[in-house]
């Protein structure tokens, strides 16, 4: 007989616990930016179990995150952040879960929001067994040092991004990347880095809330693609998740990409996925 793996299961509890941390970090990455420039450019505004957030311009958490757990907002209440977003001249982006109150939908659509795309949020029960040795050649440490290599080698994964699956639905300039990549350290992501025979190949975040495990900002420089990097920097966060006592891993990817086939391989499961819906100023 064999034991076949059975696959995580996502009810909207888990989905609200997971967007609940979803939304901290995106606030926390936005009050970082701001520590950042050393101003009181942006705002932090909760609504409806979510956040909106503006941190700065072309920066990826320009964006209302978590909504949909915490009843539906008022008229006034989308107004006001609506009116906020429109101070600085930025569209409003609404990433929703399908797990969230479906009414929701109906809302915004009423109030001109369009939907623009997709993005899949995946899943691994923890602790779940995985092979702890890195392929031939490739170490992968937690970054402590060469802050600016890091940085720079992230921006160039991200400007050559990999070609299957469905396209990001935005792109940011290279010195708002790095920025923004900032700010996530701003806000006490911890960083790792994937050495590839000496060599700085990729790079990973991880960061640890309400036993959610989250991986964010993987990347692999294109010249070291397809060599098992991408797999040792999970195994290696999945190590750390699970010795920190977490019991879900989550990632976020585009549907249809080789990171979401990647994650795949490792055991995640598709638990669920978020419209990104937006509202022009």
């Amino acid at each position: 007989m064999t034991t076949e793996r059975i696959p995580l299961f996502c009810d909207i509890a888990l989905a609200e616990r997971i967007e609940r941390v979803e939304a901290q970090l995106t606030a926390a990455c936005s009050d970082a930016a701001r520590r950042r420039r050393s101003d009181t450019t942006g705002f932090v505004i909760p609504i409806a179990g979510g956040v909106a957030s503006f941190a700065e311009e072309n920066s990826p958490f320009n964006k209302v995150a978590g909504l949909g757990f915490g009843g539906v907002p008022t008229a006034d209440e989308l107004g006001e952040i609506e009116r906020a977003f429109a101070t600085y001249d930025a569209p409003v982006q609404v990433e929703l879960a399908h797990l969230a109150d479906p009414d929701l939908v109906a809302v915004l659509s009423d109030r001109g929001y369009r939907l623009e795309s997709f993005e899949n949020v995946l899943g691994l029960a923890l602790p779940s067994p995985v092979d702890h040795a890195p392929p031939a050649g490739i170490e992968v440490r937690r970054g402590d040092d060469e802050l600016e290599s890091w940085l720079e080698m992230m921006a160039d994964t991200a400007a050559h991004p990999d070609d299957q699956g469905v396209p990001w639905h935005e792109e940011f300039p290279r010195a708002a990347y790095i920025s923004a990549t900032r700010d996530l350290l701003g806000a006490g992501v911890t960083r790792y880095v994937a050495l590839r025979n000496g060599e700085m190949a990729g790079g990973a975040n991880y960061r640890v809330r309400d036993g959610v495990a989250q991986f964010a900002g993987a990347g692999t420089a294109p010249a070291h693609r397809r060599h098992g990097v991408q797999t040792a920097l999970l195994t290696a966060r999945i190590v750390d998740a699970t010795a920190a006592g977490c019991d879900v891993a989550i990632v976020t990817t585009q549907p249809g990409s080789k990171s979401q086939q990647n994650v795949q391989r490792q055991g995640f499961d598709l638990l669920y996925t978020r419209a990104v819906l937006v509202k022009q100023p």
